[in-house]
């Protein structure tokens, strides 16, 4: 066997408070890197705040770490009593390398019978990703907070959205 120690899968674990530079960091860096026309480093301290009460009212911010340590590659954010995803962000240099459906695959081991998101109709790596998973498009959203225009949608275990 060569050096190295052992090989370390990434894993799911729940967000703590020393979390928060990591997390914070990596949604800027991903969010800049999709719309690299809006300032989201000036909205740190909203996503904070979003997700403490977020929080505070049921949901669940689980992450992506690989290695030994506490390397961040992606986060959820899901109500699991609402069936809402608020948040699901990877790290940049690990857009399609399977992080996104590793969290998907959590959030619905928190809310295994649905799950409700907004997604930015113009992001379309994000739509198309949400259409390979089962989620269909339902609803119109409301404008975000950038102003775009928002699709909700849905996935189900049979495939059926609800009312």
């Amino acid at each position: 066997m060569s050096g190295g120690g052992p090989i370390i899968a990434p894993r799911i674990v729940a967000r703590r408070d020393s979390d928060w530079p990591a997390l914070l960091d990596l949604w800027v860096a991903a969010w800049r890197t999709t719309y690299a026309d809006i300032d989201f480093e000036a909205r740190r301290d909203w996503l904070r705040d979003r997700l403490v009460q977020l929080e505070r009212g049921g949901a669940q911010t689980l992450l992506l770490l690989e290695g030994a340590g506490r390397a961040l590659i992606g986060f959820v954010t899901v109500d699991p009593r609402t069936h809402w995803l608020d948040q699901l962000c990877v790290r940049p240099d690990r857009f399609g390398s399977g992080a996104a459906e590793a969290l998907i695959e959590a959030a619905r081991s928190l809310s295994p019978a649905r799950l409700r998101l907004d997604v930015n109709q113009d992001n379309r790596r994000a739509v198309a990703f949400y259409e390979r998973e089962g989620f269909m498009r339902i609803a119109e959203g409301g404008p975000s907070l950038s102003g775009r225009p928002t699709s909700i949608m849905e996935w189900t275990t049979d495939g059926a959205p609800k009312s």
